[in-house]
């Protein structure tokens, strides 16, 4: 079984549900039904969160990734029947400047439109060039005859909607899989491919494991609530960052040693290069100078919790990122040997 393109696969099908924090409730129903495909006893927590139990005894490791993704909701609808964004976590106005997107009304109907530049023909703007990119000078054309604020009333769109941007998922046959939200729906894949490998195989858990999924990452509390009691250690699996200044590859799996909250639990973290190491896994070790995962969301929250973060290198991080198969293998690899039997702590 190549498990590797079993993500794939599983990324491909989740990030073709748009789930943008706070309306994540299809992919996440999607997830517990595949966790539950797998054997795996899972539930919804009442924020929308996936949680499934993988199997075995003892103090619990909680593998957490998280769902949602960037996004906009509709902010304005503009006299002249264009729409003004207001956007969800991280989202970058030139990152979205000329993308296809859908309008997600109130009813569930989706309206199709571009978010482009206010004045965004070149022959006409000569200011283009020179024009800061931010949510109050991109705006989003409806794929429809609207010329007014009435015109796109009567579609249904209202302010509050929900805006999805097309994610673009590309997997190349060298190996690259390109896409919007690989952070982290790839992880949720990952994680997915971890429990089947444990279906198929019966490899035994050297102490019981969680599969986590949160809901509301993008926007900082993902983690804060619904972490099992019996937890002893979160192991957030998220994306390597691949930069200037870093030293993790996209072919690589990234050991976080330190986030823009701080340092992550020391000895978990020498525990996981220890297992990198011994199972010959491609990693690199690296401090992350504008990031947080769920793991600062839990601990923030107040739980008692030894945390690392670890992920595969993905370029151009909350744009059109990058990641490749080897770093994809490199993290499955990784995941295996810090929590299957065989692993040595």
């Amino acid at each position: 079984m190549d498990y590797i393109r079993y993500a794939v696969d599983e990324f491909l099908k989740l990030v073709a549900i748009p789930s943008p924090s706070g309306m994540t409730r299809r992919a996440a129903e999607y997830t517990k039904a595949a966790f539950e495909a797998l054997g795996c006893p899972a539930e919804l927590t009442r924020k929308g969160c996936v949680l499934a139990e993988l199997g075995g005894e003892g103090e619990a490791v909680v593998l957490c990734s998280h769902l949602d993704t960037l996004g906009a909701v509709v902010a304005e609808i503009k006299p002249n029947g264009r729409l003004r964004l207001s956007r969800i976590g991280g989202l970058n106005a030139n990152n979205v400047e000329a993308e296809n997107c859908i309008v997600v009304t109130r009813s569930g109907k989706t309206v199709g439109g571009a978010c482009q530049l206010a004045d965004a023909s070149i022959h006409v703007n000569l200011k283009y060039g020179d024009t800061q990119r931010t949510f109050d000078t991109v705006e989003v054309l409806l794929d429809e005859l609207v010329r007014s604020r009435e015109d796109v009333e009567k579609l249904g769109v209202s302010v509050g909607d929900f805006v999805c941007f097309d994610p673009r998922a590309v997997y190349t046959e060298s190996g690259f899989l390109k896409s919007r939200f690989i952070d982290d729906k790839l992880s949720v894949a990952l994680l997915l491919a971890f429990a089947k490998y444990l279906k198929d195989t019966g490899a035994k858990l050297r102490t019981k494991v969680y599969a986590y999924v949160t809901v509301y990452e993008e926007i900082g509390h993902g983690a804060t609530a619904s972490v099992p009691g019996d937890a002893a250690e979160m192991l957030v699996v998220d994306m390597g960052c691949v930069g200037e200044g870093l030293t993790c590859r996209e072919t690589q799996v990234s050991i976080c040693a330190k986030d823009s909250s701080g340092p992550s639990d020391y000895d978990m973290t020498n525990a996981l290069i220890a297992c990198a190491k011994k199972a010959g896994v491609d990693y690199a070790v690296d401090v992350y100078p504008s990031y947080g995962s769920d793991a600062d969301a839990a601990l923030r929250a107040g739980y008692d919790l030894r945390h690392c973060a670890i992920g595969q290198g993905v370029y151009a991080s909350h744009g059109y990122e990058r990641t490749h198969r080897d770093g994809i293998a490199a993290t499955f690899e990784l995941i295996k040997a810090y929590l299957l039997e065989t692993a040595e702590k």
